[in-house]
């Protein structure tokens, strides 16, 4: 596998793209012949198979290729080079701002664009060709088209040491799709269709944040056609997505002094748009998974006032009856920050503390950032160890936190240091780390460089997104051998080898969309975005290789959410990999304000949610299990799901595959409009069912956010009376899958024809639906013990209305009907009826269940 790794290998790398460079463009000969290639007779030369790249030898024109079907084309005029009379090494050549203008920033003078004027061939291998590009008389840039694996391709591009390059700009023509997804983390729309996407971090005077909240851009594009574009860059970039030019796609690459050293691209077919991730994903590397309880509910306060209040909120969510499986200490909690120590006044037991975390089945993380605090007497001691070993970046730019210098984490020595540090809390059991902040090294405000320097001589030019690679993989490094938590908010390409859960930053506790003018208070400002934004950021971030996403449950800025934004966020989150909740006013669900609103009724609705999630671990940790095989995402566009359909909405997601999820996105709704995919679907809570394709108004009541399940479809879940996914020391009081995993339960839509689905651990469940004549039929359900559910498993049926259980059967043999469906928990077999479901019980030894209905007049 061709892996681009996200460590610490750039001078490496560096060299052996230099050595394929002069091999190539000096024509030596490093183990390959090259010779003219061959005209065939149908002047084209094709590299893969069932897909397969062609390239015109009259034109030079580059296809991707599915089959006979053309995915997008890039022509010969297409591979430009921004030339400058003299590449400046105090320039910082964003080009960004070359597309959206910017009153900081002007293009630098006598920039020209090249276009090559002729095109030559030359053969390397049966898997590779060379295409020198002319660009002027004597200079001729180089590309190497590379057959990889079936649907994958490498395109390496080498300008002609004559020409002053600053800038690669690829130029695509467009396929006609309907949508664009990928690109990493965004806040106003999930297709990137028409779109400007900066590849780092700009500053944005008119937003409330004044940046463009580019915390996770990642250079891969998806066609919803079935094709991608990786750009493994890691300088400035931008794609403008059929924005400046209808019909095409432009990447501009700023690379200045690095032009010399190429650019790398990649170019992906699969049979669906879904698929395509799993090709970027075995060129960048796949991702960790965080562990089992990360995907529970996680709960914080933006201040935890002291040791008592945090033990208190423990006690009551167990009291209350309120899943949870961690929670997190947001600072201040230490002396200082990152004085590696809990304040003694305000902490004064911890290790009492992390007691009762165990006892009652919860993991705890810690705040963190990469500073020690320059004003703190508490950190004085570890402030003066750094510099004196060197510990910090040799150059430091421009600050955007209060506490000083980063860390330099690209020193191997700063780094074990740094670890040592962090011991001292996972030896006290902390196990994960929410990783805040990082975010000082950027390219800069204007033309001029923000210069930074790293101890293994790297600098902002590619350090505004690969810090946080050294960040991160610091800390995964010291986290528990079965597994750690990572949160953070920014990250680059790369950055799921290390198994972080994406959170998207402050956003708005309010309704608003990304820029949308809101006035309150008397007070004007363009939104950062609230629930909308989540939303939209945590269905484009699975594709583009970051499938854990997390938002602050209620909003951060302009804080506290009241009780129907509070009630429609956790609604949301419950329907996606991953849930946290929290606010900067420090409200949790049991505790009503004057200004929350909260009440005994939004607080039975929580608890229902937030069970929701916790039973949904099977589904979940399935899908995430599979991200190493298919790499689809779990929580998936619409577009991207169903591109047959033509409807690309924001505001609607796919959960894995049986689970289409509409959460409601603006206050006072209680319907909404879905589009349905074909085929019928069933409302998980009131069982109405639909029939796409097409759009329908549903109902929304406040106490419920309409999703669906799909026909034929199977959804596994845990035991309703669920609580965690940890060890606990009081099994009376809470009821933990770490415990027992206990008996498998499971909603099923029966259909037409078979359908299976098998969970992670190897346990299967089946279902098929048969016409008899006379009025009857017959669903047919199955069951296989795997390695963690092997106690049996209790399937409900849905969708049946207008029909009458006759007999239920296993093995051909009769089972009871019992009196409620808790009491099939523990039975050997048997079924019940209740308010037109029906559940069935089968033996832990596994079997087949035939339940046979009849037409009710």
């Amino acid at each position: 596998m061709h892996r681009f790794r996200a460590t610490i290998c750039n001078k490496r790398q560096g060299l052996a793209i230099l050595v394929i460079w002069v091999c190539v463009v000096l024509g030596a000969g490093c183990g390959h012949d090259h010779e003219p290639l061959e005209t065939p007779a149908s002047r084209e030369w094709l590299l893969g198979g069932a897909y397969s790249v062609r390239i015109d030898q009259r034109t030079g024109d580059m296809t991707l290729l599915r089959g006979t079907q053309e995915l997008v084309r890039v022509p010969v005029s297409g591979w430009q080079l921004g030339t400058v009379p003299r590449v400046d090494p105090l320039v910082n050549y964003d080009p960004y701002p070359l597309i959206v203008p910017s009153p900081l920033y002007a293009p630098p003078e006598g920039l020209e664009w090249a276009a090559p004027v002729s095109v030559a061939f030359t053969k390397l291998s049966a898997n590779s060709v060379r295409l020198e590009l002319l660009y002027t008389e004597d200079a001729r840039a180089s590309l190497i088209v590379e057959h990889l694996d079936s649907g994958r391709f490498r395109v390496r591009w080498f300008p002609p040491a004559q020409l002053p390059v600053a800038y690669f700009r690829l130029r695509c023509a467009a396929p006609g799709e309907h949508g664009y997804y990928g690109l990493g983390e965004y806040f106003d729309d999930v297709n990137h269709r028409g779109k400007v996407r900066a590849m780092q971090i700009e500053l944005d005077p008119e937003l409330e944040s004044l940046y463009n909240e580019a915390h996770v851009p990642v250079p891969f594009l998806i066609g919803s056609g079935g094709w991608g574009l990786f750009v493994a860059s890691y300088s400035p970039a931008v794609f403008d997505v059929e924005h400046e030019e209808p019909g095409t796609i432009q990447v501009l690459v700023g690379t200045g002094e690095a032009s010399t050293q190429g650019l790398e691209l990649y170019l992906f077919a699969a049979p669906t748009g879904l698929d395509v991730t799993r090709h970027y994903y075995e060129v960048t590397g796949f991702p960790k998974l965080p562990p089992p309880w990360a995907l529970g509910p996680i709960v914080w306060r933006d201040e935890n006032r002291d040791q008592s209040q945090f033990e208190q909120d423990l006690q009551t969510m167990r009291a209350l009856d309120l899943p949870a499986t961690a929670v997190w200490i947001d600072r201040p909690y230490a002396t200082a920050v990152n004085s590696f120590d809990f304040d003694p006044v305000r902490f004064p037991t911890p290790e009492e503390m992390f007691a009762l975390v165990r006892r009652l089945g919860f993991r705890v993380a810690l705040w963190h950032a990469p500073y020690l605090d320059s004003r703190a007497a508490a950190t004085k001691a570890l402030r003066d160890e750094a510099n004196a070993r060197g510990f910090f970046p040799p150059r430091v730019g421009l600050l955007f936190n209060s506490w000083g210098r980063p860390l330099d984490f690209t020193n191997p020595e700063a780094r074990h240091w740094w670890q040592q540090l962090l011991r001292r809390y996972t030896e006290l059991g902390v196990a994960g780390f929410k990783l805040d902040y990082g975010e000082d090294v950027v390219v800069g405000p204007s033309a001029t460089r923000n210069r930074w320097l790293f101890a293994d001589g790297s600098d902002e030019r590619t350090m505004h997104a690969r810090y946080q690679l050294f960040y991160h993989q610091t800390y995964a490094e010291v986290l528990p051998p079965d597994g750690g938590f990572l949160l953070v908010r920014h990250s680059a390409f790369g950055g799921q080898v290390f198994g972080p859960v994406i959170w998207p930053g402050d956003l708005d506790a309010s309704f608003a969309r990304h820029r949308e003018r809101v006035t309150e208070k008397g007070t004007t400002y363009v939104a950062v975005g609230g629930l909308p934004a989540a939303v939209v950021a945590g269905s484009g971030l699975g594709p583009s290789g970051f499938p854990f996403f997390a938002s602050d449950t209620g909003g951060y800025r302009h804080s506290p959410p009241d009780k129907e934004l509070f009630t429609r966020w956790f609604q949301h989150t419950a329907l996606s990999p991953a849930m946290q909740i929290g606010t900067s006013t420090n409200d949790v669900a049991w505790e009503p304000t004057a200004l929350n609103g909260f009440d005994a009724e939004m607080l039975d609705w929580y608890r229902t949610y937030t069970r929701l999630h916790l039973r949904l671990f099977p589904y979940l940790w399935t899908y995430a299990q599979r991200l190493q095989t298919d790499g689809r995402a779990i929580q998936r566009p619409f577009g991207l799901a169903y591109p047959s359909t033509g409807a690309h909405p924001w505001d609607q997601y796919l959960l894995g595959d049986h689970l289409l999820v509409a959460p409601v996105v603006a206050r006072g709704q209680r319907e909404r409009a879905v589009f349905f995919p074909p085929g019928k679907w069933i409302e998980w809570w009131s069982g109405r069912t639909y029939e796409g394709p097409g759009e329908q108004v549903v109902p929304a009541p406040l106490a419920h956010a309409p999703f669906f399940l799909k026909q034929g479809g199977i959804v596994p879940l845990l035991r309703p009376t669920i609580d965690a996914l940890v060890e606990t020391e009081e099994p009376g009081l809470v009821d933990s899958y770490a415990d027992t995993p206990g008996v498998l339960y499971g909603r099923v839509f029966p259909g037409p024809e078979e359908t299976s689905f098998t969970v992670f651990d190897g346990t299967r469940l089946s279902q098929s639906f048969h016409d008899h004549i006379r009025q009857r039929s017959v669903v047919q359900l199955s069951y296989t013990p795997g390695t963690e559910f092997t106690r049996g498993a209790v399937l409900e049926l849905v969708g049946l209305d207008g029909t009458a259980v006759s007999s239920v059967r296993i093995a051909g043999v009769p089972v009871p009907l019992l009196e409620t469906p808790e009491n099939l928990e523990n039975a050997g077999a048997g079924w019940a009826y209740q308010e037109g479901k029906i559940w069935v019980r089968l033996p832990a030894t596994g079997g087949i269940a035939e339940v046979e209905l009849q037409a009710v007049p």
